[in-house]
């Protein structure tokens, strides 16, 4: 091969109580697709902030076209031909696609020359925008579009994308994978993280797997099992999740007639939305992002307060009850914002511990918090599920997403939810770790919990779910049975063919 486009040679970078990157070397060659594997807390993220600029390592050496590259921060790594996508959007809803756009570049251009722009390089890579669309009203896959063409205006060299098919429809990938290989037909060099090791396996032309910070190995993905990669991330067998056989009971929750208009300018209105789940019983919901999951966990999780009637709980009407009463219920829920919403950033994981489990957990006692209970409860759920973090003093900040994931999702399914309520419960979770939290939904069922799992990963949903229905535009599909149900009719339910009947479990 001929010089790299970018060599990393021994990177090194700690944080107090953990080493994140441990001397990592390899090389990303010019026009090639490289995918970064490892499990959650391996240190991708770490790493992908070196190259960006945005963290110094303590020590090693970058190269990039063979010369010294030490990026100060990310305005100069942009300079030198390095574009990032978070995985998390860093848009202004109430700002046109245009104006999200020029936010971002150092001497933007007059609006109408840049809308021309715009559109010009979304056509020609086959992503579409209307460059006066509001950002609010766009689709999850528009606004990863906005955030593509934001760095595609700027001619990279090397694109580094952090699990950029978490929020898109299959028709969806399968547009941004007829981007990326463009780019790299063009000579673009593209730096891929994600967990969907299939989507590895179909894009990507050479991985590096880390492990704890090191790098353990590298492999060709279309040469390797989606199964054997997964083990290479964690350095054993990978368990497969075990559904056995469930008696469902009574109904525990049900929904009736319910509409009720979004907390958000941006939202869903959900629009008569019926729904049952039974004691033992794994509800999939699943819909493109948008279409009024949030709304309707913060209905379920009694964040939003509806009419008394149109949500009951074993029969008893619930719909005006707030979210410390419903725990105290058993109703209990972990949304899908991670940061700021099921958990907050800046706060312990002790502290955070407390914040939902002070009640079914005995952490109080007229008014005053037992903090010593508290810990030992955070304690437990780092051990029951595999947390990685030096421990319970740590901030919510300080972890990786998947790892303050399993915290979020094990902090509730440890209190013993009768109801239990999930939003997206692995997302940017590794094989490994995704695998566990769905045999822990699993056994929450076979022990009478009734679950309703909102997720966009329909592979998800027919793994682990009973039964299956759908949100399109805030109405929900009647339920069916997930037994035999094929993907044709996946996709009706998915885009509002709402007729169906009930083929219930």
């Amino acid at each position: 091969m001929n010089t790299p486009l970018l060599s990393l040679k021994g990177l090194t970078k700690a944080y107090p109580g953990v080493v994140a990157n441990d001397t990592v070397s390899f090389d990303i060659g010019a026009g090639e697709v490289h995918a970064l594997l490892g499990e959650n807390g391996a240190g991708k993220s770490t790493l992908v902030k070196m190259i960006y600029g945005l963290v110094k390592p303590d020590s090693g050496v970058m190269e990039l076209r063979g010369q010294p590259y030490a990026p100060a921060e990310p305005r100069q790594a942009r300079a030198d031909g390095i574009a990032m996508v978070f995985q998390h959007f860093s848009l202004f809803d109430a700002l046109n696609v245009a104006e999200n756009i020029a936010l971002g570049m150092e001497n933007p251009p007059h609006m109408r020359d840049l809308a021309a722009r715009i559109r010009e390089v979304s056509e020609t890579y086959g992503l579409p925008l209307d460059p006066f669309r509001t950002v609010g009203d766009l689709s999850a896959g528009e606004r990863q579009r906005v955030e593509i063409i934001r760095c595609l205006l700027q001619d990279p060299k090397l694109l580094i994308m952090d699990e950029p098919t978490s929020v898109l429809t299959p028709q969806e990938v399968d547009i941004l994978f007829q981007t990326l290989q463009k780019l790299r037909s063009e000579g673009t060099s593209i730096l891929y993280i994600s967990h969907k090791l299939e989507e590895i396996r179909t894009l990507c032309d050479h991985a590096t797997i880390l492990r704890l910070g090191k790098n353990v190995g590298e492999c060709t993905p279309s040469e390797t099992s989606a199964r054997d990669m997964a083990e290479l991330m964690v350095g054993t067998a990978l368990q497969t999740p075990e559904r056995g056989g469930r008696d469902f009971g009574d109904v525990a929750m049900d929904i009736s007639g319910l509409s009720v208009p979004s907390p958000s300018a941006f939202g869903t209105a959900l629009k008569n939305v019926h729904m049952t789940v039974r004691k033992g019983e794994i509800l999939g919901i699943g819909g493109v992002a948008g279409n009024g999951q949030d709304e309707l966990l913060m209905v379920l999780s009694g964040e939003t307060l509806t009419e008394a009637d149109a949500v009951k709980l074993h029969g008893g009407p619930i719909g005006r009850t707030g979210p410390t009463e419903r725990r105290k219920l058993g109703v209990l829920a972990a949304p899908e914002e991670r940061l700021g919403h099921a958990a907050a950033p800046d706060m312990s994981l002790t502290e955070n511990a407390m914040l939902t489990g002070s009640v079914r957990e005995n952490l109080e006692t007229n008014g005053f918090l037992n903090w010593t209970a508290a810990q030992v409860f955070a304690e437990k759920i780092i051990a029951d599920f595999d947390v990685r973090t030096p421990g319970p003093a740590n901030s919510a900040r300080s972890l990786s997403g998947g790892n303050l994931q399993k915290f979020v999702i094990g902090r509730e399914v440890l209190q013993r939810p009768e109801v239990l309520i999930v939003n997206q419960p692995t997302w940017g979770v590794d094989a490994s770790a995704a695998a566990s939290i769905r045999q822990s939904l699993l056994d929450l069922a076979a022990k009478g919990c009734a679950v309703i799992c909102i997720s966009q990963d329909l592979d998800e949903l027919m793994e682990i779910a009973d039964s299956f229905a759908a949100l399109n535009e805030g109405r929900l599909s009647a339920p069916r049975s997930t037994t035999g149900l094929t993907v044709d009719e996946i996709g009706l339910m998915m885009g509002g063919a709402h007729g169906m009947e009930v083929a219930h479990v």
